[in-house]
């Protein structure tokens, strides 16, 4: 330390070093992801445009303006915005009813509507949305997007309406353009073709995108061929239409604004959610924080605004360029916000060549994404979840009607299927071997007490009666009639036995039944009450103390079968098909009021735990060693090739108490023989190396803190020497990390730098340290 400088208590805060300026950096991967989404998004801007009827040149102000504004201000990082197909066929009849000025006045409203839900914050609410209703509208306008393009493909002209065009198909195969028709099946072929290339030839290809692969050798094709075709015609900027005021009906113009509206807000937050899950279910990359849907709203507001001003098409979140941007690596919104850069080149630089390209070969690229827009994978939903005639009328009323009816028209159906299952309940009464089985089949709501009841009392006195509920609903008044019915039936020496028919579990009888909690229970209070045997006295001499019941184990599975299960069924099924792939090891106590996943935020699948009594790593190659935390440290580095390795200690440790207390030449208990290995935290702690471990910015409580801070700091040494550790250490692969808990302030340190370095250990509060994670974005990192 300098002379000249001033003394420092050993307790005292450390100095906050003066913030540092953040410079902007673009990742390498943010850099590969958005070449590879503009090769994408600049075929499909052009044959999107072609679709609706639009000047060429407006998909490509929409893609740009929808990757560098959408990019920047939404809150979905990895979503990539643009025409998307999903809007064609709003914008081609807004554009044959309106015209193309008018458009793009009407979607600069609609900018400013999602700007006004996006500060009403309700985002969220578009997600109640039915899915049958939003697939059967992806569906409609699929199947009006390729209805419209088998015209371009066979080289006509498609009309505006669906069945009109289905009525003019025959005549327009009769006089097809045989090189239009070479053109597109050539684009088809490529398109379908490319991904299907064998290995290891076709994981070299597969890297550049079908789409392009497709118009440039459509377009490679028709120039060797000297083919007569319609080609992209990019007229001159200085002739590009802005948006003008829209004349007409107001009605109209409101009911345009609003369909507009819903169509880019509902699919742009729906691909939020999507693009969260694909981002959550990358192995190997950088973890980027959950969207805020309603900045994603704020973000779409304004894009669509800038496009509509600047002539351009609606934007929206857009599925294959979202999916392309997260499967090819991108880190950060600076991936979208360079395909949109990069579309703005290409705009100024590359006008003769994109003049080269047929249209017949956009119409066919089109064609073959309305014709995916139709998946097999939503038919097979809608119809286990029984929501086939939601999907029908939806997909039925946006072909033959709009976009706007067809919604309207499958929210009807929704709300109409969803009120016949909560209003028709069945409810029957059989007797069988000795026993009265009620069953009821469908939603137990107030509507079907009366029915209930009188099948309840016909049940006879002292009899036995089992209730089998075939339902996921029930509400409280049905809860109260069948509880009341069961007390009374009880009570005049009978039986009566719940079961749920979806999982199998019986409740048991009142008598004997625990009190269960609910899945996740908030931690409040929390205490389970257990059952008392009749007359049975506690320690104090009590009747009716609570005891620990033999069957609590049975009755907590069954509770977690009947309650949790349902829940999380879905994320286990995945996490059992991919299997486990952990980034961190957490090593801490095996202390009861430690749950690993409440202190870390993690959940099923992200911590590699391993718990055992004062967290402790024994040294490699010490005589009678404990192989079992060994052999988990190598397991985690070696074959799941964790991240992070976390030593956690806890306030109130009852092993650092032992350690305390130890008398010399005390019997070698099993417990003893363990506690060994924390006898050089003992040492640490009493010679002062390097110095005595603290709290920032509170000095420790008393010596079993100091023990417990000086433990952390010591196991860390231990697992520093396993050769694995080492290993991962030395080529960059491993951090390590030391955390506290103190249980009574729910409140966790993580041990600073210098600690890891064998200098001053100093644990700081984990919500200073995340001070900076809050200013970033809507969540804090995780705590590890």
């Amino acid at each position: 330390m300098s002379a000249c400088a001033p003394p420092r208590n050993e307790h005292s805060p450390p100095t906050t070093p003066p913030p540092r300026r953040r410079r902007f950096r673009v990742e390498g991967a943010d850099v590969s992801a958005s070449v590879a989404v503009f090769l994408i998004a600049l075929p499909l801007s052009l044959g999107i445009a072609l679709a609706t009827g639009a000047p060429l040149q407006a998909g490509l102000v929409a893609a740009a303006v929808g990757g560098i504004v959408a990019g920047r201000i939404g809150g979905c990082p990895l979503q990539v915005s643009g025409p998307a197909a999903g809007l064609t066929v709003v914008t081609a009849d807004l554009i044959h009813q309106y015209g193309w000025r008018a458009t793009c006045g009407i979607t600069v409203l609609a900018g400013l509507a999602q700007l006004g839900l996006g500060c009403l914050k309700v985002a969220r609410g578009a997600l109640a949305v039915s899915p049958a209703v939003v697939h059967g509208m992806l569906a409609g306008i699929g199947i009006t997007i390729a209805v419209a393009q088998v015209h371009i493909v066979l080289g006509g002209r498609p009309d505006s309406s669906v069945l009109t065009n289905l009525r003019a198909l025959p005549a327009q195969l009769a006089r097809l353009d045989p090189a239009a028709l070479v053109i597109s099946a050539l684009t088809l072929t490529l398109l379908f073709a490319w991904p299907r290339i064998p290995d290891p030839v076709g994981s070299v290809l597969r890297k550049v995108p079908a789409a392009l692969v497709a118009v440039v050798g459509a377009t490679a094709a028709a120039a060797l061929t000297g083919l007569s075709l319609p080609r992209v015609d990019l007229p001159s900027w200085r002739s590009h239409a802005l948006a003008g005021l829209p004349q007409g009906p107001t009605l109209g113009i409101v009911a345009a604004v609003l369909t507009t509206t819903l169509v880019c807000s509902v699919q742009s937050l729906l691909g939020a959610v999507a693009v969260d899950k694909l981002a959550a279910g990358r192995t190997g990359s950088a973890r980027v924080g959950r969207s805020d849907l309603d900045r994603e709203l704020l973000g779409q507001g304004a894009a669509n605004i800038v496009s509509g001003a600047l002539g351009g098409l609606p934007v929206a979140g857009v599925a294959v360029r979202s999916t392309a941007n997260v499967n090819a690596g991108a880190v950060s919104r600076n991936s979208t916000m360079l395909h949109g850069a990069l579309v703005v080149i290409a705009t100024l630089l590359l006008v003769p060549v994109l003049e080269q390209i047929p249209l017949a070969s956009l119409a066919a690229l089109v064609m073959a994404v309305g014709i995916q827009m139709v998946s097999l994978n939503h038919i097979r939903t809608v119809t286990r979840h029984r929501e086939v005639p939601v999907y029908v009328v939806t997909t039925l009323g946006v072909v033959c009607l709009n976009v706007l009816q067809g919604v309207l028209l499958g929210i009807a159906v929704a709300v109409a299927l969803a009120l016949h299952r909560l209003t028709h309940t069945r409810v029957t009464h059989e007797e069988r071997e000795g026993a009265h089985h009620i069953r009821v089949s469908g939603q137990l709501t107030f509507l079907a007490v009366p029915r209930l009841s009188r099948a309840l009392h016909r049940v006879p006195h002292g009899t036995r009666a089992v209730v089998e509920l075939d339902g996921s609903f029930m509400d409280h008044a049905a809860y109260e009639a069948l509880q009341d019915w069961r007390t009374s039936h009880t009570a005049r020496g009978g039986t009566a036995e719940l079961k749920d028919r979806r999982t199998g579990v019986s409740a048991g009888t009142p008598h004997s039944t625990a009190c269960r909690c609910r899945p996740w229970t908030p931690w409040r209070n929390h205490r389970c009450a257990m059952p008392t045997a009749p007359g049975r006295q506690d320690s104090a001499g009590t009747t009716g103390a609570p005891r620990p019941d033999t069957h609590e184990l049975a009755r907590g599975i069954s509770s977690f079968q009947r309650n949790t299960a349902p829940l999380v069924r879905e994320e286990l099924a995945r996490l059992a098909k991919e299997g486990q792939r952990p980034s961190q090891l957490f090593l801490t106590c095996a202390d009861s009021r430690l749950v690993t996943s409440m202190i870390t935020a993690s959940g099923p699948g992200d911590l590699f735990v391993v718990r055992n009594v004062g967290n402790l790593v024994p040294p490699p190659g010490e005589e009678h060693a404990d192989d079992s935390v060994a052999a988990a440290i190598e397991y985690a580095v070696d074959v799941l090739g964790v991240s992070s390795i976390t030593v956690c200690g806890h306030s109130g440790c009852g092993a650092m108490q032992a350690l305390l207390a130890a008398e010399p030449g005390a019997a070698p208990t099993p417990l003893r023989r363990w506690l060994r290995h924390g006898e050089p935290s003992l040492s640490r702690l009493a010679e002062g190396r390097p110095e005595r471990p603290r709290l920032a910015p509170r000095p420790a409580a008393d010596a079993m803190e100091e023990l417990s801070l000086a433990n952390v700091v010591q196991q860390l040494a231990h697992l520093r020497a396993h050769e694995s550790v080492a290993r991962a250490l030395a080529a960059g692969r491993l951090e390590l990390h030391g955390m506290y808990f103190h249980v009574g302030e729910a409140r966790a340190y993580l041990l600073g730098d210098a600690g890891d370095k064998a200098e001053a250990a100093v644990f700081h509060d984990v919500r200073e340290d995340a001070r900076d994670d809050v200013r970033e974005g809507p969540e804090v990192g995780s705590l590890v």
